[in-house]
């Protein structure tokens, strides 16, 4: 029996004829199923699956019970070879926080992406396109190795693998906002440090290590970097021991946590200032990055499908925060009504019937709407429409 894995026919040779044999989650590439080998040598699916056309079963009937599956089904392999497959491009998308953002990104670039939250394995409305969901964290990892072809991951996260892989195009878009997010060097309110070389000899928890630890080196500063696994805020917070002022005030002294400072993502800093932090100093600006493999950026099918999946994904994300406006306008009122728009470029302007009117049509960002529309309407403009955009290509 041959199945298609990671671009190749693979055997399943433990699949053994004249066994009744259990093999629950068998993985073939992206796919899972359960599969028992009967006494005849053929194979019942626990569910039915096919897998890139490798399998077809026929008269397809099977009972469950608490010792497994019996029952019948005509199992016909059939052989695949790399020749007559279609490529399928490889995508790994991210996993966590920005997992949302990205469906939401890549449903206004036209792919429609459907998977549970405790699916790894999405279905994509695109038969070119296998996805994979990952810790952003992997992303850069497997794509430099090639076990998949492309992926969004963070420019932050290419940097600690040191991955050396294409970056096609930067997204700079991120799970709550728009802004790029910053990893920054942090400690308590009332701790001495007060810039990065203060941390000289000092213990900095993070999970971007390698980054922190380059960044301390270039600027001559040894301390000791450790590997954070969550809750990293917590660990630069402690309460002080009171000790007495000789004024009659309880004073308190500051005591470190279990590390002197930490380096932590934010986009906004309201999670530094809920925690009474204080950043010390910006260490690395991120934005994530639609990435390939290098041997696949020279296969001319894959890249041209990167490439076009980049310039959708472009798209949306520059759709975001605009929409079209459209209106009428008496050709005497044209030059006034034109100088209040804050066009992407010339406005487009279109013959009515009636001579005496023409129909405008622009693209302007969604923030001016609300004071620009009033405006247009005092300077003569009718019939004012406001639409949402999905894609803006330049």
């Amino acid at each position: 029996m041959t199945c298609w894995a990671i671009g190749r026919p693979v055997i399943l040779s433990n699949i053994i004829a004249g066994r009744q044999e259990c093999l629950p989650h068998l993985h073939c590439g992206l796919v899972r199923m359960t599969c028992w080998a009967q006494a005849d040598g053929n194979v019942c699916p626990g569910n039915r699956f096919v897998l890139t056309s490798t399998i077809d079963c026929v008269n397809f009937e099977t009972v469950h019970n608490a010792g497994g599956c019996r029952g019948g089904a005509e199992v016909v392999p059939t052989a695949v070879t790399e020749e007559n497959s279609m490529p399928v491009l490889k995508i790994a998308l991210p996993s966590g926080s920005l997992r949302d953002a990205t469906l939401n990104l890549f449903a206004n670039a036209g792919y429609r992406i459907l998977a549970n939250h405790r699916s790894y394995t999405p279905s994509i409305d695109d038969p070119d396109l296998e996805g994979l969901f990952l810790r952003a964290q992997e992303i850069a990892h497997y794509v430099e190795r090639g076990v998949l072809d492309v992926g969004l991951t963070g420019k932050d996260w290419i940097l600690e693998n040191d991955a050396d892989v294409v970056e096609v195009v930067e997204l700079p878009y991120s799970k709550s906002t728009a802004r790029s997010a910053r990893w920054v060097i942090a400690v308590p309110e009332e701790s001495p440090v007060r810039t990065v070389n203060d941390l000289q000899g000092r213990r900095i928890a993070t999970e971007l290590v390698n980054v922190t630890r380059k960044y301390l080196d270039a600027r001559g500063v040894q301390a000791e970097v450790e590997f954070s696994w969550g809750s990293t805020e917590a660990k630069v917070r402690t309460a002080g021991a009171p000790h007495g002022s000789g004024n009659g005030e309880d004073d308190r002294a500051f005591e470190p946590g279990l590390v002197d400072a930490i380096v932590e993502l934010t986009e906004t800093g309201s999670s530094i200032r809920a925690n009474k932090l204080r950043i010390v100093e910006d260490l690395l600006e991120t934005t994530p990055r639609f990435i390939a493999n290098k041997s696949a950026w020279d296969d001319p099918w894959k890249r041209e499908k990167a490439q076009n999946i980049a310039t959708l994904l472009v798209g949306a994300f520059q759709a975001e925060d605009k929409v079209g406006l459209k209106m009428n306008v008496r050709r005497q009122d044209l030059d006034a009504v034109v100088a209040l728009l804050p066009a992407l470029n010339n406005p487009t302007i279109s013959n009515l019937l009636d001579g005496d009117w023409v129909a405008v049509e622009v693209v302007v960002d969604e923030r001016v709407v609300r004071d620009t529309v009033p405006l247009l309407k005092n300077k003569g403009a009718e019939g004012i429409i406001e639409y949402p955009l999905n894609k803006v290509i330049y």
